[in-house]
């Protein structure tokens, strides 16, 4: 992995994107012992409006704590794929979401599209892990850290009752995208 690895997670806000953010960061810095920085903006609306999350994962200790150009980044929405899409290194990836980003914007960089919410809603039965799909998918994309370094992090995250719907959540998501880069 290079020295410094910057993830943003973009979308509406309400959609558990920061919790995404944060579970990420700690899967790395907690089980992996890696450094980590997490941040994150909301759009003057609270919910609703375009939010992004960035992650940086590091080797060494990191300096500077905004993401800059991105690895990777993940848009839920059209309306955050307009906005927070940009910036991404070329040999990027970004992530989008199939039914809700209809024209990802172009550079140079790999696009891949899962349906993120229809999967939780048809395949959870639960809107609500849309950002654990995601989060999954995204570890998926990138190797960032280990698989069971991402799902022990969410784990560790949710109530008790919600283990069994989170544990599915985020093997979706990083089943889909494995199928999706194989194919």
């Amino acid at each position: 992995m290079a020295e410094r690895y910057e993830i943003r997670f973009s979308g509406a806000g309400g959609q558990g994107l920061i919790t995404a953010g944060i579970i990420l960061a700690e899967a790395a810095s907690i089980i992996e012992g890696r450094h980590a920085v997490q941040s994150q903006s909301y759009g003057p609306e609270a919910r609703g409006g375009a939010s992004k999350s960035e992650v940086i994962i590091g080797e060494d200790p990191i300096d500077y704590p905004k993401a800059t150009i991105v690895d990777a980044c993940l848009a839920m929405t059209q309306e955050a794929a307009d906005k927070y899409a940009v910036g991404i290194k070329p040999g990027g990836l970004l992530l989008v979401d199939t039914d809700f980003v209809k024209n990802p914007p172009k550079g140079d960089y790999t696009i891949y599209d899962i349906p993120i919410m229809r999967t939780a809603k048809l395949e959870v039965g639960r809107e609500i892990v849309a950002n654990v799909i995601a989060l999954g998918a995204m570890i998926a994309l990138t190797d960032v850290v280990k698989r069971e370094s991402g799902l022990q992090a969410v784990l560790a995250k949710v109530p008790e009752a919600f283990i069994e719907l989170n544990k599915k959540a985020y093997n979706l998501g990083f089943e889909k995208v494995k199928e999706l880069m194989a194919g």
